[in-house]
């Protein structure tokens, strides 16, 4: 099966059956244009943040 980004590569037999179109070189590529942060909650897990409002929101001193 090719890449369904560059139509070049070919995608492995076990990464396609994983779920992935993309070969490595076009999934790292992709990966990299997301961007996240990990935060440590007080008294609890970690959370994974995406939105910068939020992650505003989630600290005391900003809120005032």
């Amino acid at each position: 099966m090719r890449c369904v980004a560059c139509h070049i590569e070919e995608v492995a037999a076990k990464r396609y059956e994983a779920g992935y179109r993309t070969c490595l070189r076009c999934g790292e590529a992709e990966a990299r244009r997301v961007k996240h942060t990990v935060v440590p909650m007080h008294k609890s897990n970690y959370m994974v943040v995406s939105d910068r409002t939020l992650l505003k929101c989630l600290n005391k001193v900003a809120r005032g």
